[in-house]
């Protein structure tokens, strides 16, 4: 997977990109068919926003969080993230694999 980490407003340190990664690892966890993600890093006032979007194999997901903290928000945002790549994996999941879909009489 391709990371691209932007900051607004706001230095992107060999920590904060460590602690990115190491979060993105839990949504690659669960779908290992993930291109790129494009993740943003701002802060206005005292505000802190991380934003993302994933590109996947059939869609693309975006999630926002605003926190006081940095990492609070990137912990908000991964959490959203994870949600919608689950949900997207119940989606293209074939649920009815091994049934018939009409059964026979016999």
């Amino acid at each position: 997977m391709q990371l691209n980490l932007t900051g607004h407003h706001v230095e992107i340190t060999d920590a904060l990109r460590q602690y990115v990664q190491k979060k993105l690892e839990r949504v690659e966890r669960h779908f290992d068919k993930v291109s790129n993600t494009h993740v943003i890093l701002s802060v206005d006032n005292v505000r802190h926003k991380a934003e993302a979007t994933v590109n996947m194999s059939g869609n693309n997901i975006f999630a926002e969080n605003t926190e006081d903290d940095m990492y609070a928000a990137i912990d908000g945002l991964m959490d959203k993230l994870d949600r919608q790549v689950t949900k997207h994996k119940q989606k293209i999941t074939d649920h009815h694999k091994g049934r018939n879909e009409f059964p026979t009489e016999e």
